[in-house]
């Protein structure tokens, strides 16, 4: 089967540990005859400015699938979900000493450093009524609303574009790619993901990081899955 789209996560999967962006992979995706959609945890403008730098064009899922838009100068959708993250955060602070990253430009999510008990402030935020959830990415610690995540961004995407979450591939490595792959056509994980991302994967790379999705990307092209442009 060819695939219409790809959707990718860039922390650990196009970029290595460190974030530097995986120059190969860069050159993989840019060289890919299909919209390529980079769904992150990150932020709308991290997303876009990676987009452009890759070579890609302007379809972008942010904040774990709270922000999305599918072009650079326009207004993207926003969840309205920050309420109870405002919420729980304030429980926590009771309790952890807590650094914000990214607040000024966060707008359905808190993130946080990761220097606090997790499995406590979980235990804790189960004792409210708030429809929260946390999770680690490895990179931060995010406080995001349990109706949206990276699968409901991908409805919506799709939807924008026309297709259908079938149509897409879709390549992650981290517990908020789940959903992501989970509703893909195909899904695959780099080998450096969660071995749980590993489980419900259709394939699994054996490189990681960036390195894994050049060789994903290699795969579905000489597999027929995904067009690539006439070199």
């Amino acid at each position: 089967m060819q695939f219409k789209a790809i959707a990718i996560d860039i922390d650990g999967t196009i970029t290595h540990m460190d974030r530097r962006l995986s120059l190969r992979a860069a050159e993989k995706l840019r060289i890919l005859d299909v919209p390529v959609v980079l769904a992150t945890g990150n932020i709308l403008c991290y997303a876009k400015a990676t987009a452009k730098l890759i070579g890609v064009c302007c379809h972008v899922i942010a904040e774990n699938g709270g922000v999305v838009t599918d072009g650079f100068d326009k207004k993207p959708y926003v969840s309205d979900v920050i309420t109870e993250c405002e919420q729980a955060y304030d429980i926590l602070s009771e309790e952890f000493k807590m650094e914000k990253l990214d607040s000024r430009h966060r707008r359905t999510e808190i993130v946080l450093n990761r220097n606090f008990d997790i499995e406590r402030a979980r235990v804790i935020l189960s004792n409210t009524d708030l429809d929260v959830e946390i999770i680690d990415t490895h990179f931060a610690i995010h406080i995001k609303s349990k109706k949206i995540n990276k699968g409901t961004g991908l409805v919506r995407m799709a939807d924008m574009m026309g297709l259908k979450t079938s149509d897409f591939v879709a390549i992650g490595d981290s517990v908020n790619d789940k959903e992501l792959l989970e509703l893909a056509g195909y899904s695959i994980a780099v080998s450096n993901a969660d071995d749980f991302l590993k489980d419900i994967a259709d394939h699994v790379t054996g490189e990681p990081y960036g390195e894994g999705t050049a060789e994903a990307i290699e795969y579905l092209v000489s597999n027929g899955m995904l067009k690539a442009r006439d070199q």
